[in-house]
C-alpha cells in the first residue's frame, strides 16, 4: 500500500513514503532559522539546530560523553562492546608497522608508537635502559631495588637466582 512510484520500494508507514519520495523530488521543506539549512525531515531540522545550541542531550553512563544524535551514541557504546568483546576473542586488528607488536584497539597502537617516536631522556645506569618519562623511570628504579640477585661483574639486578645464572 505504500509503495514509491520511482523505484517500487515498499513502507509500513505513509510517513516513511513520504520521507524518501523527497530523495527523489529534491524537497527539503524543513529549514534552519539561524543558517538557512534545507532538510528533508523534522527530525533532522531539530538534531541539526542542536549545533548552533550547543545541545548534546545523549550521554554516555559509562564516560559521560555527549552526543547531539542518539545514533551518535548508539556507535559509541558499540565501539566499546567491540573492543571489549576483542578481551574474549584475542583478536588484535592494529599492528605497529616498525616492530610488529598488535593491539586490540587503535587508542593502545598510538600510545605504543609514541613510545617509538620519543627519545628516551631520562637513563637508569644501572641496568642500561633509558625511559621517555620522570615517572617510568622511578617506577623501573623501585622495582629494580627489589632485586636481590645482583651480577658480581656489572650490577645488574634480577628477580630470581636463575635469571642471574643465565645471565652470567
Amino acid at each position: 500500500p505504500n509503495t514509491c512510484r520511482e523505484c517500487g520500494k515498499t513502507f509500513r508507514f505513509h510517513s516513511a513514503l513520504v520521507n524518501h519520495q523527497r530523495k527523489h523530488t529534491g524537497e527539503r521543506p524543513f529549514s534552519c532559522q539561524d543558517c538557512g539549512r534545507r532538510l528533508t525531515r523534522h527530525s533532522n531540522l531539530i538534531a541539526h539546530q542542536r549545533i548552533h545550541t550547543g545541545d548534546l542531550p545523549y550521554t554516555c553512563p559509562d564516560c559521560g560523553k555527549s552526543y547531539r544524535v542518539r545514533y551518535s551514541l548508539l556507535r559509541h557504546q558499540n565501539s566499546g562492546l567491540v573492543r571489549h568483546w576483542r578481551i574474549h576473542t584475542g583478536e588484535r586488528p592494529y599492528d605497529c608497522s616498525q616492530c610488529g607488536w598488535r593491539f586490540s584497539d587503535s587508542s593502545q597502537l598510538a600510545r605504543h608508537q609514541r613510545k617509538h617516536a620519543v627519545k628516551h631522556k631520562h637513563p637508569y645506569p644501572t641496568c642500561g635502559k633509558s625511559f621517555s618519562n620522570c615517572a617510568s623511570l622511578a617506577k623501573h628504579r623501585a622495582r629494580s631495588s627489589e632485586k636481590e640477585y645482583r651480577c658480581p661483574d656489572c650490577g645488574r639486578g634480577f628477580n630470581h637466582r636463575s635469571n642471574l645464572l643465565v645471565h652470567q
